[in-house]
């Protein structure tokens, strides 16, 4: 007969043996890296870190930020930072006794990664560098986004070209209430700081009440604007000005200036297609060239009506009735004046008669001589005196408009958001 105990005995044994080889491929089957992130993966951790406090401590590590454009016209500017970050999330951590290995890399779409918002852009694209996550041993994640941002910044356009402003990038966390993220801001550096025409001279971080923001200090390469617009309106003002020692009878005058008018015309419609007409700081630059063009203007019609002094002494046609000539017409008052003299000289009998008619008429052609100088004179004297008046507006106005681009006339609020 069999006992209990022979039957108990090999039952146990089995027993034992059955569970020492569920334990051994228990430890077998998850010693790689990607077994463990097969594992976490299977957990399925859409959600942010659950902490006590509600909130995720986001640590960005580093911020690599470079301007890419800078749009005047709409006062616009288009920046990429290159973000690094870290979080710890303790749902993700495991120890020296499961798993012998110290890192571990994940799917970036597997797990929870923070989303970081820009308040004050109008555009905003991000992306991940990688494809993939670091995971340390405990829990401490390591990821990194690209960011396409655009901002609106009233860019204070007042001493255009010769500007320096700055503009706010207010990157925050999501929050609401007690919950969310909260940011620290490690090291900030600029990439491409001296590329294209706008220069970023440096990128400081500051503080809006509880939100932090990135003020990117900005300047323009005043080269092109100084030479398309700026050198080009002072040139034809000069010109204008030398263009006085023209002589007002030759009719030279006239048409040259007329010509700088249509010039200048052309610069004022490329200002226009480069720099805003409207805002809170209209440019200096618009009312230079509103200041060229009427004194262009005025120019051209004071330097008519001088030609008209010079020649007729008058600012009107003077015509007399019918029959009788023009008065300033030398050719055709001196033939008529010489026909009549001959006339007359062979119908007298008398010398004396003769020569008084000869000296009469040549009288006449001195007093037109005469009068002719005095209405030059006086056509060329108030040209005199207009030289002189342009002259000296040029430099005060000059003088002036040094002043004002050395006075904070303006300033902008970028941080209402």
């Amino acid at each position: 007969m069999v006992s209990s105990k022979d039957i108990l005995i090999p039952i146990l044994l089995g027993i034992s043996s059955f569970s020492d080889t569920v334990l051994m491929g228990a430890t077998a089957v998850c010693v790689s890296r990607r077994c463990l992130a097969n594992e976490i993966i299977g957990k399925h951790l859409y959600s942010s870190p659950q902490t006590s406090e509600c909130v995720v401590n986001v640590n960005l590590t580093s911020i690599q930020y470079q301007t890419l454009s800078v749009d005047t016209k709409v006062l616009r500017f288009s920046s990429f930072m290159k973000i690094k970050m870290e979080w710890k999330d303790p749902d993700l951590a495991w120890t020296n006794t499961q798993y012998n290995f110290d890192e571990l890399m994940l799917p970036a779409n597997k797990i929870w990664t923070p989303n970081l918002t820009v308040d004050n852009a109008v555009y905003t694209v991000v992306k991940p560098v990688s494809k993939d996550i670091l995971v340390r041993r405990d829990g401490t994640v390591n990821y990194a986004i690209a960011v396409h941002v655009t901002v609106v910044c009233g860019i204070n356009l007042f001493t255009y070209p010769f500007v320096s402003d700055s503009c706010p990038v207010a990157i925050n966390g999501w929050n609401q209430s007690t919950c969310g993220l909260k940011l620290q801001y490690g090291s900030i550096s600029t990439v491409g700081a001296d590329q294209g025409e706008w220069k970023t001279l440096s990128v400081d971080l500051h503080q809006k009440q509880e939100d932090h923001y990135l003020s990117v200090s900005l300047a323009i390469n005043p080269f092109n604007a100084l030479v398309s617009l700026v050198l080009p309106s002072a040139l034809i003002m000069l010109v204008d000005l030398v263009s006085f020692a023209l002589p007002l009878d030759g009719g030279e005058r006239n048409p040259f200036k007329i010509k700088l008018v249509f010039s200048f015309t052309v610069f004022l419609l490329l200002l226009s297609k480069n720099v805003p007409d409207s805002g809170i700081c209209s440019p200096l630059l618009y009312y230079h060239y509103c200041f060229c063009l009427i004194v262009l203007v005025v120019s051209v019609l004071l330097s008519m009506v001088l030609t008209r002094l010079a020649k007729n002494g008058s600012m009107w046609s003077d015509k007399r009735g019918p029959g009788k000539a023009r008065q300033g017409d030398k050719y055709q008052k001196n033939y008529i004046n010489l026909r009549d003299t001959v006339t007359t000289s062979v119908k007298l009998t008398t010398k004396e008669a003769a020569v008084q008619n000869v000296f009469s008429f040549l009288e006449n052609m001195d007093k037109e001589e005469r009068e002719k100088k005095e209405r030059q004179d006086y056509a060329y004297s108030w040209d005199r005196i207009c030289f002189w008046t342009y002259l000296s507006l040029d430099v005060v106005y000059s003088l002036s408009v040094i002043g004002f681009s050395r006075t904070e006339f303006c300033k902008i609020n970028n941080l209402e958001f």
